[in-house]
C-alpha cells in the first residue's frame, strides 16, 4: 500500500510539474533556443526578461567545480538590461538561475527531491562542461537578488551569489 501511495504522490507530483509553463531538466541534454520558443515575459520579483536590443552590458560568469561562480558578487542599476555570458570551465553541468534567496531555496529542494527536473526559465541558464552560455535580464526592481547553481548539491555546497540593484 506504501509503495502505492509513493507511485500515486510522485505521479502527482509528475504531472503538476509538467502543467508548469516550463520544462524542468537538468541532464547534459542541450536546451532548446529560447528565442524559438520564447513565452510571454512574466514579471518577477528580481526583474523582467530582458530584450537583446536593450542590454546595457555584458557581465562575464565563470562556473567552476569549486561549485563558486567568479564573479559572486554584481552590482546593477534599477532600470538596466544586462547579458550575462557564461563560462563553464568545470567537468559538470551548471547553471545560473536568478531569484530571491526563498525562491532559490524553494526550488533547491525541490531539486533534491526530484534531480532529473528539465526546466528552462529567462532567467535560467543551463551550462554544459567547456561550453557558454547566456541570458539577458531587465532589472526593474530595486534591491538585493541571488544566483544560483541548483543542480542538486551545488546549491547546498554554496554555489550562490549576490546582485545589488539600486
Amino acid at each position: 500500500m506504501q509503495s502505492r501511495r509513493r507511485f500515486l504522490t510522485l505521479g502527482l507530483a509528475a504531472g503538476v510539474l509538467s502543467l508548469h509553463r516550463g520544462a524542468f531538466a537538468h541532464g547534459n541534454a542541450e536546451h532548446v533556443d529560447k528565442a524559438a520558443s520564447e513565452p510571454p515575459k512574466e514579471q518577477q520579483e528580481w526583474g523582467i526578461a530582458g530584450d537583446e536590443k536593450s542590454v546595457s552590458r555584458t557581465i562575464a560568469i565563470m562556473m567552476t567545480d569549486e561549485m563558486r561562480f567568479v564573479p559572486d558578487r554584481i552590482e546593477v542599476r534599477l532600470g538596466e538590461t544586462i547579458r550575462f555570458a557564461h563560462e563553464n570551465r568545470g567537468a559538470v553541468m551548471h547553471e545560473m538561475v536568478v531569484g530571491t534567496p526563498k525562491t532559490l531555496a524553494e526550488h533547491a529542494e525541490m531539486m533534491q527531491r526530484f534531480p532529473g527536473m528539465e526546466h528552462d526559465e529567462p532567467w535560467m541558464a543551463h551550462v554544459a562542461p567547456g561550453r557558454r552560455g547566456e541570458m539577458t535580464w531587465h532589472f526593474n526592481r530595486a534591491g538585493e537578488f541571488q544566483f544560483a547553481c541548483l543542480i542538486p548539491g551545488h546549491f547546498q555546497a554554496g554555489m550562490i551569489g549576490t546582485i545589488k540593484v539600486g
